[in-house]
């Protein structure tokens, strides 16, 4: 693990003078990611819920990207990961990042199924 804590976010673009000041930059960013999820959410902009990416609703994929990065500047930060080596970080980052896209995939396999049962099958909406 490095000497001392980087008091540094964005890779370097802003810097702080001591942890307290960090800390606080890093709530305003989280809460500023929380804020554009909650806005959105109230919203929902037409364009979004409209349009479709890969089977769902683009405005449903905003919000787990938005999730993947809060979590990850949450572990990154917090958790200290920017001070371990790269190998460490990897292994804790993209773990996580594989299962998520790996249960979406799934999610999505399988309610296009049950649609498609309901849909098409002999079983009829009766609900």
């Amino acid at each position: 693990m490095a000497d001392g804590h980087k008091l540094e976010i964005f890779r370097g673009l802003v810097k702080f003078k001591s942890n307290t000041q960090k800390i606080w930059g890093v709530l305003a960013f989280l809460t500023l990611i929380t804020a554009v999820e909650v806005v959105l959410g109230i919203i929902k902009p037409a364009s979004l819920t409209d349009t479709y990416v890969l089977g769902m609703k683009l405005i449903n994929w905003i919000f787990i990207i938005l999730t993947l990065v809060k979590a990850y500047y949450i572990a990154w930060d917090f958790m200290h990961l920017r001070d371990e080596k790269s190998a460490l970080r990897r292994a804790i980052v993209w773990t996580p990042i594989f299962l998520v896209i790996y249960l979406v995939f799934i999610l999505l396999v399988e309610a296009d199924y049950i649609y498609n049962v309901y849909k098409d099958g002999f079983i009829s909406w009766n609900f």
